[in-house]
This record gives C-alpha cells, sequence and structure tokens, in this order.
C-alpha cells in the first residue's frame, strides 16, 4: 500500500462541474431548510410565549 502523505504536496485534481453544481444546490438546499427551521422554531416560541401570557391575564382578571 502506499504512503497517501506522499501525495500531500500534489496539486488537487480537477472536480468535474457536474459535482460542483451538485455539491453547490446541496448546500444551498441545506441552508434554505436551516433557515427554515429556524424561523419556524423562533415563530412557533413567540406563539407559544404569547398564549401563556394571555392565559396568565385571563385567569388573573
Amino acid at each position: 500500500m502506499d504512503n497517501p502523505f506522499k501525495y500531500i504536496n500534489h496539486p488537487p485534481k480537477e472536480v468535474p462541474e457536474e459535482l460542483k453544481d451538485k455539491v453547490m444546490r446541496d448546500i444551498a438546499m441545506a441552508k434554505l431548510i436551516m433557515e427554515i427551521a429556524t424561523l419556524f422554531s423562533y415563530n412557533l416560541s413567540h406563539v407559544i410565549e404569547t398564549v401563556i401570557k394571555k392565559r396568565k391575564s385571563k385567569n388573573s382578571k
């Protein structure tokens, strides 16, 4: 078996353009899903907080 450390100083191989495009699309989709999840979880927590506050104010009257 060859020593893999011999190849560290060699220039990297060129990646096919299709693979680059697929990776970039996958990353963009992952970022979109993360942003949507963040927005949903923020809004959900805000809704829960508002409902609890309204219930407390109704019960205290």
